[in-house]
C-alpha cells in the first residue's frame, strides 16, 4: 500500500519530464480541463483543479486534524516538482505537521518548525510511528484507574469515568516526560489522545462537539448540550486510541532514509537551521487574524500542560503589519535555502477576497533574493478564470489555495 502511495506523486506525468516548473503548470490537464493563464503585475498565474483528494488519496498518517491545515495532496504536488528523493524540504509553520510527514513519506529529509509546541506533539510521532504491537502493549501497561485529580468543569464533555481516564492519561505521559523514560510509543499515544478529546462522533472521549480541529469553551459546551439535550456518554479512552491508531497505521510507515528535524520557535529566526541547507520549502502561514489558534487549542494544551496563553502565535489585523511580517520570513528563509532552491508560499481569500494576500507576498519578497516564478491557484471546482479573479466560484473565505512559487537566486 505504501508504495502505491508514494507512486502516486513521484511518478510525473511523461509529458512534464524535462519541462521547467512554469512549464509543467503551463501544460497542466485534469480531466480534460487544460491550466489557463492570466499575467498580473508580470507574474503568470495559473488556474486549475491541481490536486483534489479525487486525484490523490492522502495517506491514512495524514488523517488527524489541526485548524487552518491543508492536504497532503498540495506539498505533495510541489515536493514531486522541485525536488529529488534525498533532498531536504522545509515547513516554517508547520501546523500538524503535513509537509514533514509528506516529505518523509516521499523519501525526502524533514524539516518542520512552528511556534506552538503541539507542532511537534503531532508531527514526530507520525514521522516514526511505532508497531501496534507496542502500542497494544504499552495501554494494557497503563494504571487507567489512577487516583488522579480531575477538573470538574470538563465534564460538560465528558463522562465522569472517561475524563478520570484521560486524567490518568495525561498523568502517565506527564510523569513519563518528566523522568526521562518517555519514548515514540509515549509519543504515539500522546498524539492519537489529543488528536481525541473533542469531537462530534462516538470516535471521540467527549460528547458531541464542534469539530476536532476547534475545542469551545466550557460555558459554549455547555450552551451544546443544553440546545441538543445531551449528556457526555461513557467512552474507554484505551479502546478509542486503539481503534485510531489502526486506522493511521493501515498504510504502512515512511521508509528508512532521510533524517528529520523538528524545532519550536519563530519563523523569523531559526539559528538551528544550517544556511543553504534546505532545497524545498512548502508553507502555508497564518492568514492575518483568521483563524485563532489558542481558543481552538486550549483543551489540547491542557491536555500536554502547556499554558495556551504563553505561546506568542502570530497575529495581524492590518495587512500591513501582515507584509512585514511575511518579509522577515522571507529574509530568514533567503539564509535557510540554498541558491536554485524554492519556496511555495501558501495563501487562501480572506475578508471576501478585499484582501488579495498573494499580492503581499509578492510585495513583501521585493527586492530579496528570490524570483517569483509564479502564482498557483488551485480551484477544487474548475471556473471560468475571471470567476477566479472576482472570489465568486465558491462560498465566503478562503475559497482557493493560492501558492506564490519562488526561486532563490545568488
Amino acid at each position: 500500500m505504501l508504495r502505491r502511495q508514494l507512486a502516486l506523486f513521484d511518478d510525473l506525468p511523461e509529458d512534464e519530464v524535462g519541462l521547467s516548473f512554469a512549464d509543467q503548470i503551463a501544460t497542466f490537464t485534469y480531466e480534460g480541463k487544460r491550466t489557463e493563464t492570466l499575467v498580473k503585475g508580470g507574474i503568470p498565474y495559473f488556474f486549475n483543479e491541481f490536486w483534489t483528494a479525487r486525484q490523490r488519496q492522502g495517506h491514512a498518517l495524514h488523517e488527524v486534524s489541526y485548524r487552518a491545515c491543508f492536504k497532503p495532496q498540495l506539498p505533495g504536488f510541489f515536493i514531486d516538482r522541485l525536488t529529488k528523493p534525498g533532498d531536504t524540504v522545509y515547513d516554517p509553520f508547520m501546523g500538524r505537521g503535513t509537509t514533514p510527514v509528506q516529505a518523509a513519506l516521499m523519501g525526502r529529509g524533514a524539516i518542520g518548525n512552528d511556534i506552538n509546541p503541539l507542532s511537534t506533539y503531532f508531527t514526530r510521532p507520525r514521522i516514526v510511528p511505532p508497531t501496534m504491537v507496542s502500542v497494544l502493549d504499552r495501554l494494557s501497561e497503563i494504571n487507567w484507574g489512577a487516583d488522579v485529580e480531575a477538573p470538574r468543569e470538563l465534564e460538560v464533555f465528558y463522562h465522569p469515568e472517561t475524563l478520570q481516564e484521560i486524567c490518568a492519561l495525561r498523568a502517565y505521559l506527564s510523569e513519563q516526560e518528566t523522568s526521562g523514560k518517555a519514548d515514540l510509543v509515549d509519543d504515539w499515544i500522546r498524539m492519537v489522545a489529543i488528536n481525541r478529546l473533542t469531537g462530534h462522533s462516538s470516535g471521540f472521549f467527549s460528547v458531541y462537539s464542534l469539530p476536532p480541529n476547534q475545542a469551545v469553551s466550557v460555558a459554549a459546551q455547555r450552551k451544546i448540550n443544553e440546545k441538543r439535550n445531551q449528556a457526555p456518554p461513557r467512552r474507554v479512552v484505551p479502546d478509542i486510541i486503539v481503534k485510531k491508531s489502526r486506522s493511521l497505521l493501515k498504510d504502512g510507515v515512511p521508509p528508512a532514509g532521510p533524517n528529520f528535524r523538528l524545532f519550536v520557535g519563530s519563523a523569523e529566526y531559526t539559528p538551528h537551521i544550517n544556511t543553504a541547507s534546505v532545497d524545498l520549502v512548502v508553507t502555508s502561514p497564518p492568514f492575518l487574524d483568521i483563524v485563532q489558534y489558542a481558543g481552538d487549542n486550549w483543551l489540547r494544551c491542557w491536555f500536554v500542560g502547556t499554558d495556551v496563553k504563553t505561546v506568542p502565535i502570530s497575529m495581524h489585523k492590518k495587512p500591513g503589519d501582515w507584509t512585514a511580517f511575511t518579509r522577515r520570513v522571507f529574509l530568514e528563509l533567503q539564509r535557510i535555502v540554498r541558491p536554485g532552491g524554492h519556496v511555495a508560499y501558501e495563501v487562501g481569500e480572506v475578508r471576501n477576497g478585499k484582501v488579495e494576500l498573494d499580492r503581499l507576498v509578492l510585495e513583501a519578497i521585493d527586492g530579496l533574493q528570490f524570483e517569483p516564478l509564479a502564482v498557483v491557484v488551485n480551484v477544487q471546482e474548475f471556473t471560468k478564470t475571471a470567476n477566479c479573479w472576482g472570489v465568486d466560484n465558491n462560498a465566503k473565505g478562503t475559497n482557493t489555495n493560492r501558492i506564490i512559487v519562488a526561486r532563490r537566486h545568488g
